[in-house]
């Protein structure tokens, strides 16, 4: 009898042995995982959606697991940013061409990135073209406006912002297309844009012209041009 108590104690000691192994293991691969996704997340310059987490290798639940941890936090459904990482002025046009790659900045925000105005727009401005469907975003809000042929696709520049190429208008396409716009944007928006580049050392006056010429709005270009001694 007693050599039974000793055998049931001894394997009660070896059960528990395992559980506890077992469960250090879990951990164990647990923290590699996350560790993984971690720096799968960095390399995506601190954001990643949650396809990209699953086609990168990581398993949901490893995705969930550093939310619950807050050591990620959710920008919006489905997209999410490291909690230890900085916000740069620009974030939100980088957490846009996450959303809708095939999108261009444009208009108040492009002013705004090329440091043409000091009015930070409410909505990301985003140029779609016109067959495209109208992006369906909950967050941050977006203000779509359609472009077709050379008018979408010309002067697209491609910036780096956390480590995602953002494409956006160069800063004379934008304020040509200020004027295009300009019942909707403001052309008073507009006036002080264009004049605020042409003060740079590098601003190019013909430049403005050709993409005038693209939008059909050349001679109310030239006019505004000569009004403001430019």
């Amino acid at each position: 009898m007693k050599m039974e108590l000793v055998l049931i104690h001894f394997c009660n000691i070896i059960i528990g042995m395992l559980t506890f192994c077992l469960h250090y293991c879990t951990i164990i691969n647990m923290r590699i995982a996350q560790h993984r996704a971690i720096e799968i997340i960095k390399h995506n310059g601190g954001l990643i959606r949650t396809h990209e987490a699953l086609k990168g290798g990581i398993h949901r639940r490893t995705l969930y697991g550093l939310w619950d941890d807050g050591i990620i936090i959710q920008l919006s459904r489905g997209l999410f940013q490291l909690a230890s990482w900085d916000r740069p002025a620009h974030f939100r046009l980088a957490e846009i061409s996450k959303k809708v790659p095939h999108g261009i900045v444009c208009l108040k925000s492009a002013l705004a990135f090329h440091g043409l105005t000091d009015t930070k727009p409410k909505n990301v401005w985003l140029a779609v073209e016109r067959k495209a469907r109208k992006p369906k975003i909950d967050s941050p809000p977006v203000r779509a406006m359609y472009f077709s042929g050379e008018m979408f696709s010309r002067a697209v520049q491609s910036h780096c912002i956390m480590n995602q190429q953002v494409r956006i208008y160069s800063a004379p396409k934008t304020i040509i297309d200020c004027f295009r716009w300009h019942k909707i944007v403001g052309l008073d928006y507009a006036v002080r844009a264009a004049r605020a580049y042409l003060k740079q050392d590098d601003a190019d006056s013909s430049e403005l012209m050709s993409y005038a010429r693209i939008c059909r709005i050349e001679n109310r270009i030239h006019a505004y041009l000569e009004v403001l001694n430019l």
